[in-house]
């Protein structure tokens, strides 16, 4: 994989032009790091997993402890994969389009009857927190913290919409996998030339070298879920390597049936649709509950170039 060492620096994070969980806008300072220019693909995943014996959560049997009175064939390990709805639906209910797919894992993302043959240089996905996590020690990394990603992901780019600037599709191109056209999530238009993922690279770099930043998967952080501190508008002081959070505060409460902790995962990916989720972009950002792999979610690997003892 190639690494892009960046030296760091101050930028503005978040955004109050869109999304209440990105605001406020504020001042951050990150130190040096490297990152991945491209985010971990199956090929490299495999490899991994054929060093170490890895098993991903969503191949690991479910405890019917933790589930009681539900049916056996709800017990089978899977994961959630993206269905399309047969037309137009409510966007309210996302249940309408995500499945629990039993087989589904990151050998086969949609589920048992797919495969990865054809796409070893897409992005992995169907990894839990833990899974990335797992590849980035193996790897003699770590996965950035929000604010290093914000800061990688916008290319030297200060308060830009995108990471490539301030049009979505300057002088009509398209510049990321996200989905084609208004009709989600029932119809692409097809325009990208992708229905869900696509080999990473497809589209073109930021303007530190990093591919991706904006749609294909999310993808995961280091940081635990929070909202941006009111106090963060303050002209005071800027945080430096700001840290998001802890696991007790990260709990969605518009999900309180749901008590698993969340991790922040940022860039959107092939489903941001402009009509339900303008969230290919670097401010944006969503919970994202650590044991739950999806077949939109997947990351890439960071690298401090301090001393300083990650957490």
């Amino acid at each position: 994989m190639t690494r892009v060492e960046l030296a760091g620096g101050e930028f503005w994070m978040g955004s109050d032009a869109h999304y209440p969980e990105e605001a406020p806008a504020h001042r951050v300072r990150v130190g040096p790091f490297g990152i991945d220019a491209h985010q971990v693909t199956n090929a490299r995943f495999a490899e991994f997993v054929s060093a170490t014996g890895y098993v991903t959560v969503a191949e690991r049997p479910l405890d019917p402890q933790e589930f009681p009175g539900a049916p056996a064939e709800n017990l089978l390990p899977g994961s959630m994969v993206f269905t399309p709805t047969p037309g137009p639906v409510d966007l309210r209910h996302l249940s309408q389009w995500w499945e629990w797919t039993p087989g589904a894992s990151w050998r086969h993302p949609e589920g048992p009857a797919s495969g990865i043959d054809e796409r070893g240089d897409h992005p992995v996905v169907h990894v839990a927190h833990e899974d990335a996590e797992a590849f980035c020690s193996w790897a003699g990394a770590v996965l950035p913290s929000e604010a290093e990603w914000e800061f990688a992901a916008r290319g030297g780019l200060d308060r830009a919409e995108f990471t490539w600037g301030a049009e979505r599709q300057p002088d009509g191109r398209i510049m990321a996998n996200t989905w084609d056209g208004p009709d989600f999530p029932w119809r692409s238009s097809g325009e990208s030339g992708f229905a869900r993922t696509a080999p990473v690279g497809s589209f073109p770099a930021n303007g530190f070298g990093l591919f991706d930043t904006a749609g294909n998967v999310w993808e995961w952080t280091a940081d635990w879920w929070s909202g941006h501190p009111a106090e963060a508008a303050s002209d005071c002081c800027v945080p430096v390597d700001p840290r998001g959070g802890a696991a007790e505060g990260s709990l969605d409460p518009r999900q309180p049936q749901f008590r698993v902790p969340r991790k922040v995962i940022k860039g959107g990916s092939h489903l941001c649709a402009d009509s339900y989720c303008l969230r290919y972009r670097p401010a944006a950002r969503r919970p994202q509950m650590i044991d739950t792999g999806m077949s939109h979610v997947g990351f890439r690997c960071a690298w401090r170039t301090s001393d300083e003892e990650t957490r």
